[in-house]
């Protein structure tokens, strides 16, 4: 075991499957962007070996072995001058990718593994999407995701101090895929006329505050289509109406009930309810509070 962490990389978990490896092209652009390795991690589960014989253990590794290669071949077949690396753990999933994501400047997985699941969500995705350390994109396993098809990038905002964090990734992504960018702001739910009356009111400084951050990177990058989108609805219905046009979704991890108001995380709700990939960002880390503090002024 490591006792120190790795030099900083764009993570994707791999296990086999075409959602991996779709997974890993679809990070290639963020990984040449920061200008760090697009680092594989392929993690054997010790649990599944355990009192077999060693031939069927050197099969695992085996199998591993030909697993990552295949990767890292479909990587190098997309030309980007991106460095690979690659490494097989002894390690439950879970548990090899949360210890990877303190060092990860982002984290890319397949919505769903090798193993037939009814589930739209996989559970080491669904794991994931608590545990990991730094922004996590689950992909969803769709041609669209891999191709610059004019879809556009959403990032879903309220009344918090990290808005601005959430933009500023959601930006980064527009940039990286030349996408057009939507901030989504979720109408409230009017029950009676006072409440109703301090929904409007909050919605109305929710936009005044988007706005004002909107502006300041439509300045910064003039060549990205960016707008802001108040719902009639919930964000689930709102994505559901423009399936073929969403090629991705961004939003916060430390906010569990901004989807329409339920109580499961954000990000499982967008993946198990619709047809999105899902970039989940966790805003609670200290490395955002000057970010957070300076709404609406993009970093230089």
């Amino acid at each position: 075991m490591q006792d120190f962490d790795p030099p900083t990389a764009v993570v994707v978990g791999i296990d086999g499957s075409k959602a991996a490896v779709r997974a890993a092209l679809w990070a290639i652009d963020d990984a040449v962007d920061r200008d760090i390795p697009l680092r594989l991690i392929y993690a054997i589960d010790p649990n599944n070996i355990l009192g077999r014989d060693p031939d069927s253990a050197a099969h695992r590794l085996a199998t591993a072995d030909s697993v990552v290669r295949s990767a890292f071949m479909a990587i190098e077949a997309s030309c980007a001058p991106v460095k690979i690396e690659a490494e097989i753990v002894q390690e439950d999933p879970v548990t090899a990718l949360t210890r990877a994501s303190h060092s990860a400047a982002l984290m890319c997985v397949g919505a769903v593994g090798l193993r037939p699941c009814h589930a739209r969500v996989g559970s080491t995705a669904a794991a994931l999407m608590s545990s990991a350390q730094c922004p996590l994109a689950v992909v969803r396993e769709y041609d669209s995701v891999l191709r610059h098809t004019g879809g556009f990038i959403a990032v879903q905002l309220s009344q918090s101090p990290y808005s601005s964090v959430l933009i500023e990734q959601a930006v980064q992504e527009a940039r990286l895929r030349r996408a057009p960018l939507r901030a989504l702001i979720a109408s409230q739910t009017r029950v009676g006329a006072s409440v109703g009356d301090r929904a409007a009111s909050d919605r109305e400084c929710v936009l005044y505050q988007v706005d004002r951050q909107l502006d300041a990177w439509i300045r910064r990058y003039p060549e990205i289509d960016i707008s802001s989108v108040t719902l009639d609805g919930t964000i689930v219905d709102y994505l559901a109406e423009h399936a073929p046009s969403v090629e991705l979704v961004v939003v916060g991890a430390d906010d569990p009930g901004r989807v329409d108001g339920g109580g499961a995380p954000a990000g499982h709700r967008l993946l198990s309810d619709t047809n999105s990939s899902v970039l989940i960002v966790r805003c609670n880390s200290d490395i955002y509070d000057d970010r957070a503090a300076v709404a609406g002024a993009p970093t230089a």
